[in-house]
């Protein structure tokens, strides 16, 4: 089974015949590279243009993430598997108000859906976030009337900040406090994980969109640009509660983070290189981890969920199948 490999110290990648080594202070560490599935670069390291050449030849994307744990872009090897009919029928999706607007709807839906999910299996185990999801349940109900994506993000905004804000009921830690969410630098702890899950997420999502026919490109809620792919962040929306929060959630329950695996930056907080890799340890195995998906009737990773979603988006855009979001049964 191919693994993510995860660079987190400081050194050179580079090819040695048919595999990789990363060379750092502690010695020479080889990757072979039947193994791998895609590379996530969170140290300071450098490469060549042989290395590139090798990653496209074998179709493994590299990310990359600032020393703050932001991911500032990737090494997307040349699409192996884009089709001309999908990226037009992407474009039309994009260009037609209606067909876009359906789309970036599903993709709210199935986020606030799983919020919802979230607060009402801690409110059944006794947490007092009803308050929360009455909130939510109240806001939702806007979801029809939105006319443009941009009222849509306002929404999604509005009923993630209460989401939030419930956080601080449930985990009940008062060296986690949400107090406002607060980005770039993050304020305080809390806002610092839920900055790199969230990264990570993305991120993820990317590479599984670099797997299908689609071109992360064309995103429907978050408008196309030229700066960046953003079909990848509407499929993140509907994981956030689902895998990312769940982590945090997880590392801040057991203990495994605590207060020492962050540093003060850039007049902010973030995770240090302990807490870093403590935390892709736990994503990792969320992502691993597997249910049982009543529709398919069989057990799948979260990981593989994601490409399921965006197969189900194809199948949309294709016009086969209404695209539906992953709603948990959690």
């Amino acid at each position: 089974m191919k693994k993510t490999v995860y660079i987190t110290s400081d050194g050179e990648l580079r090819r040695k015949d048919n595999t990789l080594y990363l060379e750092t202070k502690e010695g020479k560490k080889y990757l072979p590279i039947e193994n791998i599935k895609e590379i996530f670069v969170l140290g300071e390291i450098t490469l060549n243009k042989r290395l590139l050449e090798f990653l496209t030849e074998k179709e493994i994307i590299i990310h990359f993430f600032n020393y703050y744990g932001y991911y500032v872009g990737s090494y997307y090897p040349r699409e192996h598997l884009n089709s001309g009919y999908l990226i037009l029928k992407q474009a039309e999706h994009y260009l037609d108000p209606v067909k876009r607007l359906k789309l970036a709807k599903k993709f709210v839906f199935g986020a606030v859906e799983n919020i919802k999910k979230v607060l009402s299996y801690y409110k059944n185990r006794g947490k007092e976030v009803e308050n929360y999801l009455t909130k939510i349940e109240k806001l939702s109900q806007s979801l029809d009337n939105c006319e443009t994506p941009e009222q849509l993000m306002a929404l999604e905004g509005n009923i993630r900040e209460q989401y939030y804000y419930s956080w601080d009921i449930i985990l009940k830690n008062e060296q986690f406090i949400f107090e406002e969410r607060t980005r770039r630098p993050p304020k305080n702890r809390l806002n610092a994980l839920i900055s790199f899950a969230n990264s990570l997420l993305y991120t993820y999502c990317l590479s599984e969109i670099y797997h299908t026919h689609l071109d992360p490109r064309i995103g429907y809620l978050h408008t196309t640009n030229f700066r960046r792919f953003t079909l990848n962040l509407d499929v993140a929306e509907v994981f956030k509660p689902v895998i990312a929060d769940r982590v945090i959630f997880s590392v801040i329950n057991k203990g495994i983070i605590k207060s020492k695996h962050f540093e003060e930056k850039l007049n902010g907080i973030v995770l240090n290189d302990k807490g870093k890799e403590l935390f892709i340890k736990e994503m990792e195995e969320r992502l691993q981890s597997t249910f049982y998906h009543k529709k398919l009737k069989r057990h799948v990773s979260y990981r593989r969920l994601i490409r399921l979603e965006l197969y189900k988006v194809e199948k949309h855009l294709m016009e086969d199948e209404e695209y539906t979001p992953f709603i948990t049964s959690w």
